[in-house]
């Protein structure tokens, strides 16, 4: 199998990577340009840790072949936080108690992006709805629950 040159925009750049046919792009992420908040969960798509914004709509990374993602704009965590700080989100998740070990944190965090980009007021079964994909081992979801909520009303305030 011939590698293949791969362009799309990752967190507003564009990039260029060689990758072999059917090379997912959570492996093309952390393998070979090092944004290692897309974790390597299930590898199944089971789990959510993977997930990334495809043009806004989230994605299990660890699925998505690479050369899928040709011309399209993907966000990860790290393009998602300011360099000044914690992007609204993340200060909810860190308040609200809603990280432990960590692990489904960036997944769920992408998650929730891209719902409060779709729906900035979102109910509490909405919430549930939206990270249904997404495993978490830590929280009993909770702490998710609300921290997805309070950032709605941090990015609804202004």
């Amino acid at each position: 199998m011939t590698s293949k040159i791969v362009n799309f925009n990752l967190n507003g750049r564009d990039v260029e990577v060689m990758a072999k046919p059917l090379t997912t792009l959570q492996t093309v992420l952390r393998e070979q340009l090092h944004y290692t908040a897309t974790k390597a969960g299930c590898k199944q798509g089971g789990c959510g840790s993977c997930t990334v914004l495809v043009n806004g709509e989230p994605m299990a990374s660890c699925l998505l072949p690479v050369e899928d993602v040709v011309g399209q704009q993907i966000t990860t965590l790290e393009g998602l936080t300011p360099a000044e700080g914690l992007h609204p989100i993340q200060e909810a998740f860190f308040e609200n108690y809603a990280i432990q070990c960590g692990y489904c944190s960036p997944g769920m965090i992408m998650v929730i992006k891209a719902l409060l980009d779709r729906n900035p007021q979102p109910t509490r079964e909405e919430i549930i709805e939206a990270i249904a994909g997404n495993l978490c081992r830590c929280t009993g979801y909770e702490p998710i629950i609300e921290a997805a909520q309070d950032a709605a009303r941090r990015l609804n305030d202004g």
